[in-house]
C-alpha cells in the first residue's frame, strides 16, 4: 500500500469521525429537527464510508492474491475472505456502504434514527477498521 496516501486517508477519516462526535446531538428528536446537523452528520458519514472504501481498494490492489471486487461492499467481503479483516467489522463496513448509497444517490429517504444509531453506536466501527488498516500498512 502507498503509505503516505493511506495515512492521509486515515487522517481524513479521523477528522470526519471527530466532527461526527462533536456535532452528534443528544437525541434523535433533536437531529430530526435540525437540518444543519442532518447535513453535517450525513456529509461526514458518507465521507467516512468512502474513505474506508478507498483504503480497502488500495489494500486489495496492493495484494497479489485478492481479486478486485465488483462492488464497494465487496471490498470488505474480499478482505474478510482473505482473513485481513474480522468478519464482524467487515459486515458492518459493508452495511455502511448501503447507507452511503442512500445518502449520496437518494435511493430512499434517510431514516434519521439510523443516522443517529450510526453516529452513537457504530462510529467505533470506522475507528476499528482504521486500526486494522494501519496495522496492515506498517
Amino acid at each position: 500500500m502507498d503509505r503516505l496516501l493511506i495515512e492521509e486517508k486515515l487522517e481524513s477519516l479521523r477528522r470526519c469521525l471527530s466532527r461526527i462526535e462533536e456535532k452528534c446531538p443528544a437525541s434523535v428528536i433533536e437531529l430530526e429537527r435540525d437540518a444543519d446537523l442532518q447535513d453535517i452528520l450525513t456529509l461526514n458519514l458518507t465521507r467516512a464510508v468512502q474513505l474506508c472504501v478507498d483504503i480497502a481498494a488500495h489494500w486489495i490492489a496492493s495484494s497479489e492474491d485478492i481479486p478486485a471486487p465488483a462492488t464497494m461492499g465487496g471490498m470488505f467481503d474480499a478482505l474478510v475472505q482473505k482473513q485481513c479483516l474480522d468478519r464482524r467489522i467487515g459486515e458492518r463496513m459493508r452495511l455502511s456502504v448501503g447507507f452511503r448509497n442512500i445518502a449520496v444517490h437518494n435511493y430512499g429517504s434517510i431514516d434519521w434514527h439510523i443516522v443517529y444509531a450510526i453516529c452513537t453506536t457504530h462510529r467505533a466501527d470506522f475507528s476499528e477498521f482504521a486500526k486494522v488498516a494501519y496495522r496492515a500498512l506498517i
